[in-house]
This record gives structure tokens, C-alpha cells and sequence, in this order.
């Protein structure tokens, strides 16, 4: 895909040998991820198809394919690591981009990240809103590191990598037509697949 604009700081260092080595660190099974996505699909029994950007390896939609095999899965990821491992996923589209740069005229009925807003640079997060809520026809869900003001981490020696915020509560205010269906918190305490994160499942607002 010809990139029309420059990559960010962190899409560079994403894409990198940094990159690789968080996928080979994260190797998680899907089975893992069961109880939480079969808790989705139960609060949105009409998903058929499925967008998930920043899929890494695939563990997600592995396991959304578990759950219900005739799932419509794709999987964006911008790492040629992680990409090489997602595009062997029994039954999930694999497309290598940048959210930003990702274009489809497919609307899926879910849209979701999993800790992928968090090392995205912020400047870029309404655009990235924007077209989330564009790729989806009813739902989306984002799972991310929670904090109430926004905050820069140092992550693993790095700065201007990690962020925290309210990325819901931002994605409302900035597309609009969207409104929370249920939250939580997988607490890594009692859920060890997951690292303390804030969950939430938004509704396209239907039509006056």
C-alpha cells in the first residue's frame, strides 16, 4: 500500500524489531480469550462480521473463530512479524497497514482494539475515532489501558510509546453517534490472559 503521509514515531517503532520482539514475548493462546469474547458476542448476538485493527498474531480472532466458526474475520496489523503470523489464521482476511492508512468499503458489524490505542500517537486518535466508527455498522469495543486525564508511561525504557486515557469516553465525544453498551475490567489478578484493562462495548445509535 503507497503511503501518502509520513509514518509517526510510533508506528515506526511498532512496525521495528521492537515490534517483533513483543509478539515473540506475547504469545498468548486463544483459548484464553474465550470467556471474554463469548461475553461480547452474548452482549451482541447480531455480529457477523468482524474488524479487529492491531490484531497482532491473531490470538483474538482465533478465538472469536472458536466461538462461532461462521464469523466474518478480518485483522489489520501494521508489524510484517506479527502479519506473517496472523495471515495463517484458519478463516481471518489479513490486511498489513496502519489504521491510519487502512481504506475499505466493508462495514463490519464489529470494530475492535485490544491494547492498540494505547501506543498510538495521540495526535492521530480522532482520525483514527472517525474512521473506526466508519468501518463499523453497529458495534464497537475497545479494550485498553484506563486512566481519567491523559498520561504519557515510560514503557520498557521507552518514552512516548504507551499512553493512557479515556479512550471511550474520547471515542463518544468524537463520533457522536455511538452510546455504551456494558464496561468492565479484566483484572490480571483473576484473568491472567489479559493486563489490567478497561473494557467497553459502544451501539451505533439507530436512525431518527
Amino acid at each position: 500500500m503507497e503511503l501518502t503521509r509520513a509514518r509517526t514515531e510510533q508506528e515506526e517503532f511498532w512496525a521495528g524489531s521492537f515490534g517483533d520482539e513483543y509478539t515473540e514475548r506475547n504469545r498468548i493462546l486463544p483459548s484464553a480469550r474465550l470467556p471474554f469474547f463469548r461475553e461480547i458476542l452474548n452482549l451482541a448476538p447480531d455480529v457477523r462480521s468482524v474488524c479487529e485493527i492491531g490484531a497482532n498474531s491473531g490470538h483474538n480472532l482465533a478465538a472469536l473463530q472458536c466461538l462461532d466458526p461462521e464469523l466474518q474475520l478480518t485483522g489489520i496489523e501494521l508489524n510484517p512479524s506479527a502479519f506473517a503470523k496472523l495471515a495463517t489464521v484458519p478463516g481471518v482476511s489479513a490486511v498489513q497497514s496502519a489504521v491510519q492508512d487502512y481504506d475499505s468499503k466493508q462495514q463490519f458489524d464489529l470494530v475492535f482494539t485490544c491494547g492498540v490505542l494505547i501506543h498510538l500517537n495521540p495526535a492521530d486518535l480522532p482520525k483514527v475515532y472517525l474512521k473506526m466508527a466508519a468501518l463499523s455498522a453497529k458495534y464497537v469495543l475497545t479494550n485498553e489501558y484506563f486512566n481519567p486525564t491523559p498520561v504519557a508511561i515510560e514503557y520498557r525504557g521507552n518514552s512516548g510509546k504507551l499512553f493512557k486515557r479515556d479512550f471511550a469516553g474520547d471515542f463518544l465525544e468524537t463520533v457522536g453517534n455511538f452510546e455504551p453498551v456494558r464496561w468492565g475490567f479484566l483484572w490480571k489478578r483473576t484473568e491472567p490472559a489479559w493486563d489490567n484493562s478497561n473494557w467497553t462495548l459502544m451501539r451505533r445509535r439507530a436512525r431518527p
